[in-house]
């Protein structure tokens, strides 16, 4: 006796295995279009970005760009003065200033680290709220 109607899917099919599309995850890279140094370094966004009050961030400045002393320096977000605009705990006082280069082919970028895994932890039991640990990718897929 045979049995029918068994199907076996492992492992997916490649037209089932969607791509990633980075626009369906939050938080998002972004193209840098000025960076004030100090005590605390300000990066303002050519779009309204999607961080928040700690998330945490990665500066990808290209040599073009000047201010190589951020290139791959990590940050928290520790305010938000305008939709556009993040401030960093990272001192850069004594760095060159940012130049944006129109004419580059590479972009000064602000990317999300999506592996810090701290966040509040809720422990009221049954009544448990969902929570987005700070760092996490949040899938806004409409697919």
């Amino acid at each position: 006796m045979t049995s029918v109607g068994t199907v076996i899917s492992y492992p997916t099919p490649l037209y089932q295995n969607l791509p990633i599309e980075p626009q369906f995850y939050e938080p998002s890279r972004f193209n840098i279009i000025a960076i004030s140094l100090g005590f605390s370094t300000t990066v303002t966004t050519s779009v309204n970005h999607n961080y928040f009050i700690g998330q945490e961030v990665r500066l990808l400045i290209p040599p073009s760009f000047g201010c190589r002393g951020l290139n791959q320096q990590t940050g928290i977000v520790i305010s938000i003065p305008n939709p556009d605009q993040v401030v960093l705990n990272i001192n850069s006082q004594l760095l060159n200033p940012f130049i944006l280069a129109s004419s580059n082919i590479q972009t000064a970028q602000i990317t999300a680290i999506g592996d810090m895994n701290s966040g509040a932890i809720n422990s009221s039991g049954v009544i448990n709220q969902i929570i987005n640990i700070p760092g996490s990718f949040i899938n806004i897929s409409p697919l």
